[in-house]
């Protein structure tokens, strides 16, 4: 903004409020860049309405959305997940994403511990300088042989474990727009997130949420989801339209361009 650019912001998230920033240097540096970019930005870029009213009602700064967005893919069949982890179409209940506390993945592994089900429970992920938070989660699975850390997944193997999962599952207490519940609708997943609006959003009435850090009620719901299979495949079967119609890539660049040149020819 010194040298005369047109500045640009988008904002993924809010991200001083995460756990492992929260009473730290490291959260007044990131929310001292927020009120820094609400000053100087010539417009603001949001991925949710959450925090669309976050930047209303704290700074009274009107802001753009814009979300993320998901391209068509192709179902894989389970051969790689087959031979490494014993794993067949519909076996398994799944979590893809960093593994950070605010994910909530000890909320999963302590309702899916209480469960009574032959199906498995994938946790697929790398750390984000949260080793410490992975041997908390290994040890609170406590020896149970159903529960499977992957580690960090990418490509073909990621696609498999995307493609015949029975439920993704994505019991966060923070996001900002969850890539991977994009991407797990777009391979025709039940997804079950926590009810923060940041999910909700993203699933509207195709998906299923339970109240935030309760595992009791996530419990309840994985009990009830896997003994109606049926109720299963009906979200699986509108999931990927849905979502690949609401979150359109193209649509999104092109909206991201469209205010990008309304930035550039501004006076």
């Amino acid at each position: 903004r010194l040298t005369g650019k047109r500045v640009v912001l988008t904002v993924h998230g809010l991200d001083w409020a995460r756990d492992k920033w929260k009473g730290s240097f490291g959260s007044w540096y990131i929310h001292t860049g927020e009120k820094t970019g609400v000053r100087f930005a010539h417009e603001i870029i949001v991925l949710n309405h959450s925090t669309q009213k976050y930047f209303q009602d704290t700074y009274g700064r009107a802001t753009r959305y814009i979300p993320n967005g998901v391209n068509p893919v192709a179902p894989a069949a389970p051969d790689i997940i087959r031979e490494k982890y014993g794993l067949e179409k519909d076996s398994y209940i799944l979590y893809l994403g960093r593994m950070v506390p605010e994910k909530g993945c000890h909320y999963l592994v302590d309702a899916f511990k209480k469960l009574h089900t032959d199906k498995k429970l994938v946790i697929a992920g790398g750390s984000s300088d949260t080793h410490w938070y992975i041997d908390q989660l290994k040890e609170q699975a406590g020896g149970d042989d159903r529960i499977i850390f992957t580690g960090f997944v990418d490509g073909a193997l990621r696609e498999e474990l995307y493609s015949n999962a029975y439920l993704f599952v994505l019991p966060s207490d923070l996001e900002g727009m969850p890539l991977c519940l994009l991407e797990a609708m777009s391979y025709g997943n039940c997804c079950v997130t926590s009810d923060i609006p940041e999910c909700t959003e993203v699933c509207g009435d195709h998906g299923f949420a339970f109240q935030k850090g309760n595992t009791a009620d996530l419990k309840r719901l994985l009990e009830q989801l896997l003994s109606q299979p049926d109720l299963v495949k009906c979200c699986k079967a509108t999931a990927a339209d849905y979502i690949l119609q609401k979150y359109n890539w193209d649509q999104v660049t092109e909206r991201t361009l469209e205010l990008y040149e309304q930035v550039k020819s501004a006076k």
